[in-house]
């Protein structure tokens, strides 16, 4: 079993727990209708991601043998068999199709505009799995795009507005961790070789440059997100003061990266670093205070 799950790579599954942005933002976590949507999507998402991820090792498996971590995985260590590994992928495409349909009466209420997503998702990452994942630039932003897809998806199924601020945030969030990908990558090509042909448009120093310029579009994209007319609404006043979490875990992000040189993924920092967990989970419980108990604070501040 554990072979499997490798395969289907549910460790990285956690990136698609970005279609319960919408959700938590907008203050309706305790909204179990929502809530029951939301998890819908991110089992759909998640299934598909798991198509994707079976087709991208299929298509690389020589390139995989040849790198030192990759190498590992199933299909290019021969532990899952590549008519195994297709009979996995059909039978995940045939249960998320089922799923849609399956939301779709169970839910009483259109969602084409999710199953399109879905669908583009799927597209798009046929087309980065084959080609365009060999093109600099073009492969970190169909990366990013793809976390935007994850929120748009979110929005859809419940039915709550994404304001632009938390879309552009979301991508240029997203562009950060390709980055740190990408550098990690040239890291090890320095050392065993390059493995990926993209890395060609790509050295340490333009990376350093572009992680550097996504931060700090990251950062000021969270700043104007509280700030926005809508979040301000919906939550208490001070919830601009949270951007002192998103710098420190952002430098902290850049310390592991630019100083100590970590070359895992960023879902692999984010696993083991945990300065980055606590401060991820002060975070959560500040934004959880100023959205869910605002009035709390608010009667306390009258008193």
């Amino acid at each position: 079993m554990k072979k499997y799950l490798k395969l289907l790579r549910v460790e990285q599954w956690v990136k698609n727990l970005f279609v319960f942005v919408p959700l938590f933002f907008s203050g309706n976590v305790k909204n179990l209708d929502l809530l029951s949507k939301s998890i819908f999507a991110f089992i759909i998402f998640s299934l598909a991601a798991g198509v994707v991820y079976i087709l991208n090792d299929y298509n690389d498996i020589e390139a995989d043998q040849k790198h030192p971590e990759k190498r590992r995985r199933p299909l290019a260590s021969g532990a899952v068999s590549k008519k195994t590994a297709i009979s996995i992928l059909m039978g995940l495409l045939i249960v998320d199709v089922a799923l849609i349909l399956f939301a779709q009466f169970y839910f009483h209420r259109p969602i084409w505009k999710f199953a399109f997503i879905i669908a583009f998702y799927f597209v798009m990452n046929l087309a980065y799995t084959f080609k365009l994942k060999h093109v600099p630039i073009i492969d970190i932003f169909i990366i990013a795009i793809g976390f935007v897809l994850r929120v748009q998806a979110g929005g859809y199924i419940t039915g709550i507005f994404i304001s632009q601020w938390a879309t552009l945030l979301t991508f240029v969030l997203a562009l950060v961790l390709a980055i740190g990908k990408r550098r990690g990558e040239l890291i090890n090509a320095q050392i065993s070789g390059k493995t990926r042909k993209s890395l060609d448009g790509y050295n340490v120093q333009f990376a350093d440059i572009a992680l550097s310029i996504s931060v700090t579009l990251a950062i000021v994209c969270y700043l104007m997100f509280t700030l926005s007319p809508e979040v301000q609404l919906k939550s208490h006043s001070s919830i601009f003061y949270t951007v002192i979490f998103v710098v420190f875990a952002f430098l902290r992000y850049l310390q592991q990266t630019l100083v100590y040189n970590r070359t895992e993924s960023p879902t692999k920092i984010l696993y083991r670093d945990r300065y980055i967990q606590i401060t991820l989970v002060l975070w959560v419980i500040s934004f959880l205070i100023l959205i869910y108990f605002k009035h709390s604070i608010i009667n306390f501040n009258l008193l």
